[in-house]
């Protein structure tokens, strides 16, 4: 190998990043050099970490895979890496494969740490594999089943993720519901209904909330059915949070439920490990409806540092941030 370094992000919070020189290791036996092409920002938990509202008891918990530094000090942080193998053994050289690595140029990892692509998923779209495993996580935690009237508050990526994969299950009804009228046409571009909070369907078998604001939770519970599950996906950081849990929450007796990819879904942990769980998001991904979750424009890598101002302002309503490695 000649080029013996990669330029990484770094994050230095609060409100500060920059993009470093760095050397590589010396790639070992059965390990792969990857060469970066694509990486995505997290809108949720890595704007989180950039703008430093991660709460102290989390700092050990939500490290990336492959974060390098620990908080509340500078990371290198990100879990949505796909390239192509450049040095390794024989049957992986030229692959594309998702890792979940940070942005970084390139990069070297054990070959069990990385998902090669399946033919008829392309490279770009993989970026969101994920985010596809915290939606995979979700349907599993809220048993989501043949002809439930399923509603997802929040378009953003996990929900639009997870409202896409609820619309494939057989007689579904799926609303898809935010206060953004212009996410109607992400709603139409996955096969499902979109409402607004004051428009959407009541008596919910399931309700899946992922708007990351206490009145999206409050809209959440609001329309379920009775007895029915709220799944809340939204991660606040260090934000609080007030909820409503007065008015008709105990006489429909509602269940109020967390749902983190950290952990394999109870429902599946048995028979799943993480591996397998994001191999099968990875393969999910051959579908070509969720190409409208990605801005209009990919960003260059040189230009992460500006990127990450703008995905943390309050007033930025961007879904996935594709960053293209040229």
């Amino acid at each position: 190998m000649t080029d013996r370094f990669a330029r990484a992000l770094w994050l230095e919070p609060p409100y500060a990043c920059a993009l470093h020189r760095e050397p590589l290791p010396e790639r070992a036996a059965g390990q792969l050099l990857v060469r970066s092409r694509y990486s995505a920002v997290s809108g949720g938990t890595e704007t989180l970490v950039f703008s430093g509202a991660v709460p102290e008891s989390e700092y050990a918990r939500m490290r990336a895979p492959f974060q390098a530094g620990s908080l509340p000090g500078p990371v290198k942080h990100g879990y949505a890496n796909v390239g192509v193998v450049e040095d390794g053994p024989e049957d992986w050289l030229g692959r594309e494969v998702f890792c979940l690595y940070p942005h970084q140029t390139r990069y070297v990892v054990d070959a069990d740490a990385v998902v090669a692509l399946p033919a008829d998923v392309p490279a770009a779209r993989a970026v969101l594999a994920a985010n596809m495993e915290t939606a995979v996580n979700a349907l599993w935690d809220a048993g989501i089943g043949v002809g439930d009237r399923v509603s997802v508050v929040g378009a953003g990526v996990i929900g639009a993720l997870i409202a896409g994969l609820a619309a494939g299950i057989p007689g579904t009804q799926v609303e898809l519901i935010d206060i953004d009228p212009a996410k109607t046409a992400l709603a139409q571009a996955l096969g499902v209904a979109f409402q607004r909070p004051d428009t959407a369907s009541i008596d919910r078998d399931v309700v899946v909330h992922a708007s990351a604001s206490s009145a999206g939770l409050d809209t959440a519970i609001a329309l379920a059915g009775f007895e029915a599950t709220v799944l809340e996906m939204s991660w606040y950081g260090a934000a609080p949070v007030t909820v409503g849990l007065g008015g008709a929450f105990h006489s429909q007796r509602l269940t109020l439920r967390s749902s983190q990819v950290g952990a394999v879904s109870p429902s599946r942990r048995t028979r799943r490990d993480h591996g397998s769980r994001l191999a099968l998001a990875v393969s999910l991904l051959a579908d070509a409806r969720f190409d409208a979750l990605f801005e209009a424009e990919d960003a260059a890598f040189d230009d992460l540092p500006s990127v990450m101002h703008r995905l943390a302002s309050p007033s930025d309503n961007s879904l996935c941030q594709r960053i293209r490695y040229d």
